[in-house]
């Protein structure tokens, strides 16, 4: 298996989690596309024990490479799979997700209708009984839902269930890595294509089940993060000359805490929507931490 021109490269960054790893490869070989027209690029993030034993046990099942790096953060490792790929369109997902089996067909199907599109696809919450896991992915689904009612006009996806035609990616830069590690190069990106003149079409036939297992102290880091990036985002679209990133309305705040209360599969509701008040608590704290530090290291 060594196609020398595969359709997609479908790209994991990882970093000291071989057995998430493990789960993404094993989803991977099953599937149901030809083998021999998609990659795989693993990019090992500076692990202590880069996870070359394990990639290699995949090589008679998958056209597969390990590529490693000095810790730069998942941005960067995306980069540089993207740098070294050989497919026509990228496919990213994360070391923690498992795509299901028509994955890289339902990208396949848009990019046959219009090859200059982002396009992404739909995560599911593969730990329910985690609900530090269910909140931070609800988020996720609420802002899809807000940002993306327009399915062919979307403007907000995230990085773990993304794809791509190469040669574009490449010329818009890639993803951001001056931004705060993992905390806004997926809003970024999808607010540089768009204000390139490109557009962004959701998918949800192309599923991945993302496994990320979050305390509540993680949960709060993850946000406080977010928050921080946000900041950066900002700074960014400033450079660009584009205006300011306006607040969203009370509305937007009523409907995210209303949001997991409307659905009956969640067996927490008021639980998950009180951790997304905290969650926007933990953003706004993160942004303004961030605006203080650059202040005083400005003037310091």
């Amino acid at each position: 298996m060594n196609p020398e021109n595969p359709y997609f490269s479908v790209i994991i960054p990882t970093y000291e989690r071989p057995a998430q790893l493990a789960k993404c490869l094993e989803s991977i070989t099953h599937l149901d596309f030809p083998k021999n027209k998609f990659e795989v690029l693993v990019v090992d993030d500076g692990s202590k024990i880069p996870p070359e034993e394990l990639v290699n046990s995949y090589i008679d099942r998958l056209n597969i490479r390990l590529l490693t790096q000095v810790n730069a953060g998942p941005a960067g490792a995306r980069n540089t799979g993207a740098e070294k790929a050989k497919g026509k369109f990228l496919a990213f997902t994360d070391d923690d997700c498992e795509p299901e089996l028509n994955w890289l067909k339902a990208f396949e199907k848009e990019f046959k209708r219009d090859s200059e599109i982002f396009i992404g696809g739909h995560t599911i919450n593969a730990l329910p009984e985690n609900p530090y896991s269910t909140a931070s992915q609800e988020l996720i689904n609420y802002l899809y839902s807000y940002y993306n009612s327009d399915t062919n006009n979307a403007t907000f996806f995230a990085s773990n269930n993304i794809a791509v035609r190469a040669d574009l990616f490449r010329k818009l830069g890639g993803f951001d890595v001056t931004t705060l590690r993992a905390t806004a190069e997926d809003r970024e990106i999808c607010d540089r294509w768009i204000y390139n003149g490109y557009t962004m079409t959701y998918t949800p036939q192309a599923i991945v089940f993302h496994s990320h297992d979050l305390s509540l102290a993680q949960f709060w880091r993850q946000h406080f993060n977010y928050g921080r990036g946000a900041y950066y985002f900002r700074k960014v679209r400033a450079m660009r000359g584009q205006e300011k990133v306006k607040l969203e309305p009370s509305s937007f705040y009523t409907e995210l805490i209303l949001y997991p209360l409307k659905k009956k599969e969640n067996q927490h509701k008021i639980y998950t929507s009180g951790l997304l008040v905290l969650s926007q608590i933990a953003n706004a704290l993160g942004f303004y931490w961030e605006n203080v530090i650059r202040y005083f290291n400005k003037n310091s």
